[in-house]
């Protein structure tokens, strides 16, 4: 089978591929591109994930894409309501009539000579072969075959149903049930009060706990100027209202973390109104935004625990029983489905074997440059998003940025452009400053970033704003090169449907 050619291959086709398609339409229309979706549909997290309950933890003006309002009421949203948002974006730029499902794509091998990357794609129980000159990686950092699942001691001798939330079972009936959702993190704080809706009893049951902050489900102000300004003025303003509270709530974090954790813990204990103790349940020992605060709306979570529906034990597991957990303290919470929230998997670039002329590429030893693209590797860009904002600021910026890159190696003729790690004195930070158990798992085999520009991840959109849309592309560090011999950009007759 000859090989499919294109000028860039968007692997992903979630929040960022999807995003990613939009921005080459827009910003580089003379480019051919093809999203290769390892899954059968559009959606990538939203799709996958289909627990009860399932939201977004940060507010929809800023998940949302720059170019494309969010006009839903709900400022903190469904589950199907972004996918459906993803859904008609897509649709809307007609960036769906460039996916190619279940492809997912095993190997990449860059050729210096030829300037273009050669991806071995498996479909279907066969391999296909595209090629491109840039390949921009949108599948996040989540392993989307399973999560993280810790061995339990005594769990085959459990009669009930264990369910980790990747892989909620169609039709799981859980109304009338005593449940155990093991997990403190933003899938924990979701699935509990919506299961506590119909189950007989739901305990939350975790070793520590998270910071927890209630916001309202639908912003007052953006609904207001939605229906006096018209939705793309009102979504600005939601927008950059959002960005700056968001941004100052984790500078003083990081400045007064004494001062915002009291604020927190207050906050806490006048929603529960003596309904259970702050401490141990919702006292952390660390610090606020040392590992992502949880968002609940409407202090669903907190109701659910006043009115009886709910509860949370802090606790170690002993083992599993035939009738639910005994704990260490001697306690033993009975139940007939326990649902192990405890995490998730990451896997560094999609999991993508990357090869640059023949030396096999280790993401660990790689450095990043700007959050985009990686040391010594050519042509190549990531999305990862920002840790302590919405996922889609950061992947706006990043695909804004590849856009900005590849047109302007069009107008100098460039067909390489490769940051080169040239400064002895960067030091090598890990990708990610996060205590978070799913982080420490896994974060070693990630790229690392540097402790200054343009190798550090700063976790400031503002900043990164400035960076990715105004400073120079030909920075010193990014190395542009021209190929012997480049070949001209690949022609719609190479895109077979």
């Amino acid at each position: 089978m000859q090989p499919i050619e294109f000028d860039v291959v968007v692997v992903g086709a979630g929040l960022s591929g999807i995003g990613a398609g939009v921005h080459l339409t827009r910003n580089c229309p003379g480019k051919t591109f093809a999203i290769l979706e390892g899954r059968e549909r559009m959606g990538g997290t939203w799709d996958l994930f289909r627990y009860p309950g399932i939201r977004s933890d940060s507010d929809m003006f800023t998940l949302g894409y720059a170019f494309k309002p969010w006009t839903n009421p709900k400022a903190i949203a469904d589950g199907p309501s972004i996918l459906e948002y993803i859904r008609d974006t897509a649709r809307e730029h007609r960036v769906d009539e460039h996916i190619r499902y279940q492809r997912m794509v095993r190997r990449a091998r860059w050729s210096e000579a030829r300037a273009r990357w050669t991806l071995e794609v498996e479909h279907e129980g066969r391999t296909e072969t595209y090629v491109c000159s840039f390949l921009l990686v949108c599948a996040g950092y989540y392993d989307y075959a399973e999560g993280y699942t810790p061995e339990f001691p005594g769990r085959e001798r459990f009669a009930g149903t264990v369910v980790h939330p990747q892989q909620w079972p169609e039709g799981l009936d859980h109304a009338g049930k005593r449940v155990v959702v093991i997990g403190s993190g933003a899938t924990a704080v979701t699935l509990v009060p919506e299961l506590a809706k119909t189950a007989a009893k739901v305990t939350m049951l975790q070793r520590s706990p998270t910071y927890v902050l209630s916001a309202p489900e639908k912003d007052a102000l953006a609904n207001y100027l939605r229906a006096k300004l018209g939705p793309e003025a009102a979504y600005d303003v939601a927008r950059w209202k959002n960005i700056l509270v968001s941004m100052a709530f984790y500078n003083a974090s990081r400045r007064w973390p004494a001062q915002i954790k009291k604020l927190i813990l207050g906050g806490v204990k006048k929603q529960l109104k003596g309904a259970l103790p702050i401490a141990p349940h919702f006292t952390p020992s660390y610090a606020p935004w040392d590992q992502r605060v949880c968002l609940v709306p409407d202090a669903d979570l907190f109701r659910a625990v006043r009115e009886g529906r709910a509860t949370i034990v802090t606790d170690h597991i002993e083992t599993f029983t035939e009738k639910g957990i005994r704990l260490k303290s001697g306690q033993e919470l009975e139940a007939d489905i326990i649902v192990t929230a405890t995490g998730l998997k990451l896997k560094a670039l999609g999991g993508i074997e990357g090869w640059v002329d023949g030396k096999k590429l280790e993401p660990k030893d790689m450095l990043t440059y700007k959050g985009v693209m990686v040391s010594d590797v050519p042509n190549l860009a990531f999305v990862v998003g920002y840790t302590n904002a919405s996922w889609t600021l950061k992947a706006d910026l990043a695909c804004e940025y590849v856009c900005r890159l590849l047109n302007h190696m069009d107008a100098h003729g460039y067909t390489h452009a490769t940051p080169r790690r040239t400064d002895p004195d960067v030091e090598e930070r890990p990708l990610i400053d996060f205590s978070s158990g799913y982080i420490q798992r896994a974060i070693d085999q990630f790229p690392r970033q540097g402790n200054k520009a343009p190798w550090r991840l700063y976790q400031n959109y503002v900043l990164d704003r400035f960076t990715m849309r105004q400073g120079p592309i030909d920075d010193g560090t990014l190395e542009l090169a021209r190929a012997a011999a480049p070949r001209a950009s690949a022609s719609p007759a190479l895109q077979p449907a």
